[in-house]
């Protein structure tokens, strides 16, 4: 959003952020118990909000499973949606305390000696309620998190997407500037160090140099920008790993891909946080965002080649 929005902008992004406010002041049993059962129910059996590419999704990625089996993993993708929409109205004005009952970090002692004193990344997914892991500024004083984030188009809901992310310490920047924003702060912010938060599961344009990646029994091309920067400015990477125990309960905790050392082939990197994204994926396929279009680009004839001896796959083989 600009720095001076048009008065309609202004009063649509106040109305956006005020309504999820007073929604969010509703008593939890009437939001993850009723609220959530009607906007399930219009989400998938009403609206049928992008069932196609759900189904045409998980079919891809689960060619063994049943029927039966992808319809109950399709049933309980929406319902987790629904409850994703619930939990971003509710971050609209949730207390910190609140916060911290939701969201617990298993590993933050070790997580904090391992990072003390150093910039790095933390490399996340559309996985659960990814609006909450920037929690993480509430136990660990001494960082600052700059996520990186696409612009929406709507200029109301982006304004307000960047204060709800923004509500606990985070600083929204741009995919694009993170780099540049980076230069300008390696040295950290007001005595802090600085951690660079990418979601890098979303479907990146393809270029004549998109390297495909084998993630879900598919060719796919991942953004590369962690792995750019880790290796430029020796940044280690966490992969944040989530577990969810109940309804808008998260257990997180951090593996290490990458120590900013290393010596590494190039994609190297990348394929290590799309083998642990997959692992996690097909723990609780559920609660991967399965409604983006995130196979829409197909590989050329080179590159599925390429891909093919890489992976050890015969030619005849569909990838």
């Amino acid at each position: 959003m600009s720095n001076n929005p048009e008065p309609w902008t202004r009063f649509r992004y106040r109305l956006i952020l005020w309504s999820c406010r007073l929604a969010g002041m509703l008593p939890d049993w009437f939001l993850y118990h009723c609220l959530l059962d009607v906007l399930y129910f219009l989400l998938y059996r009403v609206a049928r909000y992008r069932v196609s590419i759900t189904r045409e999704n998980l079919s891809r990625s689960f060619p063994e499973k049943s029927m039966q089996e992808l319809r109950e993993i399709e049933r309980k993708f929406y319902y987790n949606l629904a409850e994703v929409f619930i939990d971003t109205i509710d971050l609209a004005g949730i207390s910190r305390a609140d916060l911290e009952k939701r969201v617990v970090f298993t590993d933050l002692d070790e997580q904090r000696k391992r990072t003390a004193g150093r910039n790095w990344i933390a490399m996340m997914a559309h996985y659960g309620c990814w609006e909450y892991y920037n929690s993480y500024m509430l136990y660990d004083p001494d960082c600052v998190i700059a996520g990186a984030y696409h612009p929406l188009h709507n200029e109301a809901f982006d304004c307000f997407f960047k204060t709800l992310r923004s509500r606990f310490g985070m600083i929204p920047v741009p995919m694009h500037e993170l780099p540049r924003y980076y230069i300008r702060h390696s040295e950290g912010i007001d005595g802090r160090s600085l951690i660079l938060g990418l979601i890098a599961d979303q479907n990146p344009p393809k270029t004549e140099h998109s390297h495909w990646y084998r993630f879900l029994g598919q060719p796919t091309i991942f953004f590369p920008g962690a792995e750019k920067l880790a290796r430029r400015f020796h940044l280690p990477i966490y992969f944040l790993q989530i577990e969810k125990p109940a309804r808008a309960r998260y257990r997180l905790h951090f593996d290490e891909i990458y120590d900013g050392t290393e010596e590494v082939d190039e994609h190297e990197i990348t394929a290590r946080y799309v083998a642990k994204l997959e692992e996690m994926i097909r723990r609780r396929p559920e609660l991967w965002m399965w409604s983006h279009k995130r196979w829409k680009h197909r590989p050329s004839a080179e590159a599925i080649a390429n891909y093919n001896r890489r992976y050890g796959i015969s030619e005849e083989t569909k990838a």
